[in-house]
């Protein structure tokens, strides 16, 4: 299980400009049971993902396709966690990242 946290590099402006791709960008890895959680930092300096990725590897291989990414406005930092107490409905994604 990773958290990433996301850092704008750029004004909101560019940001905004870039977020319809984003969202079709995290909707893509919703879909395939790679992000469970996601959104805006307060105040609006970036944004937080949950992820359940196979690997460090993959998920920084992945985040490389984000819009934000490939257009140099954000900088992302991964950090691993094990998850030892959760609720129940969300244990499932835990084991995904297996």
């Amino acid at each position: 299980m990773f958290i990433v946290s996301i850092t704008y590099t750029a004004p909101l402006e560019a940001i905004d400009a870039a977020l319809p791709d984003h969202v079709a960008f995290l909707d893509r890895h919703y879909a395939a049971g790679v992000f469970i959680a996601s959104g805006r930092k307060v105040p609006r300096t970036g944004g937080v993902i949950l992820a359940a990725a196979a690997s460090r590897e993959a998920l920084s291989a992945l985040l490389a396709e984000d819009p934000f990414s490939r257009k140099g406005l954000a900088t992302y930092q991964v950090e691993e966690f094990i998850p030892s107490k959760s609720s129940p409905d969300i244990r499932k994604f835990f084991d995904a990242g297996k």
